[in-house]
């Protein structure tokens, strides 16, 4: 497994990746989601020159892609002009999952590498906005993807074994994990949630969270635009924080980690990352993915270079109050998380507490 964060390193890899694949010989077939990227898009050249190539090729272009959709219909034309086959996706479902899958003849087997994204193809975006970009060669995450594609064609899905997908299954599963750390709180067990995500604004998923920290459950949350949940409220949400950073990239990345009963840093704890906001929209109304991060030392760069940097950023920093105002931290000349994911040379990260 490999792990990119955008734009603190390179958007060339999936250009590459891509690029590669085309090329590749042994690659039967390319599928991909595309719900924003750029006209002059690399990424577009190397699905028509795989389509070209003879590759089997089916990209999935969501139309309603806000101030997207012109260029995303010239963008279906100019595919399929090519030989892509083209999908727009369900009926009533906006398609907001970023994903590509690969299939690849190696020996007397096919074998699936996966990209899967919290943010778009778009080449410029992904210098300024923060994001995860993981590449993957596992089995189970390869199936479970090309399920998705195909309940994209046909509304139907197939169970997945990892990934988590709206609006089948995603609400329930977020509730479960939350019920899970209410559960361990109660019982004297290490309970804590992090959540790093665009916009809250999901009444039930908020009523579970004062529910959770009610019952003593450590909550953090770095939220970029809207957020309907007072923190700090005594007997309500006393055990919750809410930050936001506004600072010189735009924080897009989305990320869940729950302590499951040991601790967040530790072998048990549960990394996730994926495409949905907490938005009855993001829940109900669009196809969405959460993916498990197994691989020990990407965990570990999440949990402690992501998340930690993200807590203890003054810089940057503004905190809602149980008012339901944003106050800037007072410490403005502290610790900057983007200038150290930037270079890590510059602060001793470790030695800050979050």
């Amino acid at each position: 497994d490999v792990l990119v964060h955008w734009p603190f390193e390179s958007f060339d890899s999936v250009v590459h990746f891509l690029e590669q694949a085309a090329q590749d010989e042994d690659v039967l077939a390319i599928k991909q989601t595309l719900y924003r990227t750029s006209d002059d898009s690399p990424i577009v050249d190397a699905l028509i020159d795989a389509a070209r190539a003879g590759k089997s090729v089916t990209t999935v272009i969501e139309l309603e892609a806000r101030e997207n959709e012109s260029s995303n219909v010239q963008l279906a034309k100019r595919l399929e002009a090519a030989g892509v086959q083209i999908l727009y996706g369900l009926i009533g479902l906006k398609i907001h999952m970023k994903a590509t899958l690969v299939v690849r003849r190696e020996d007397d087997e096919t074998v699936t590498y996966t990209h899967i994204s919290t943010g778009n193809y778009h080449p410029s975006n992904a210098r300024i906005y923060t994001d995860i970009s993981f590449f993957t060669k596992d089995e189970v995450i390869g199936r479970d993807t090309g399920k998705v594609f195909n309940y994209i064609t046909s509304g139907t899905l197939v169970p997945t074994e990892k990934i988590i997908v709206a609006p089948q299954h995603l609400r329930q599963k977020l509730c479960e994990l939350i019920e899970t750390e209410i559960a361990n709180a109660r019982s004297g067990k290490p309970a804590h949630i992090f959540i790093k995500i665009n916009s809250l604004t999901d009444i039930q998923i908020i009523d579970k969270l004062y529910e959770a920290s009610d019952a003593g459950v450590k909550i953090d949350l770095v939220v970029r635009r809207h957020c309907a949940l007072r923190p700090g409220v005594a007997g309500m949400s006393d055990n919750i924080r809410v930050k936001s950073i506004v600072g010189r990239f735009l924080e897009h990345s989305r990320i869940y980690l729950f302590a499951n009963g040991s601790g967040i840093d530790t072998d048990e704890g549960l990394v996730l990352f994926g495409s949905p906001d907490l938005m009855p929209r993001n829940l109900d109304e669009r196809v969405e993915t959460l993916v498990p991060v197994e691989d020990p030392e990407l965990r570990h760069r999440i949990v402690h270079e992501i998340m930690h940097a993200n807590l203890i950023d003054t810089r940057q920093s503004w905190q809602l109050g149980e008012s339901g105002r944003y106050e800037r931290h007072p410490e403005t000349d502290g610790f900057c998380a983007h200038t150290w994911l930037r270079d890590p040379n510059v602060e001793d990260i470790g030695k800050i507490k979050t």
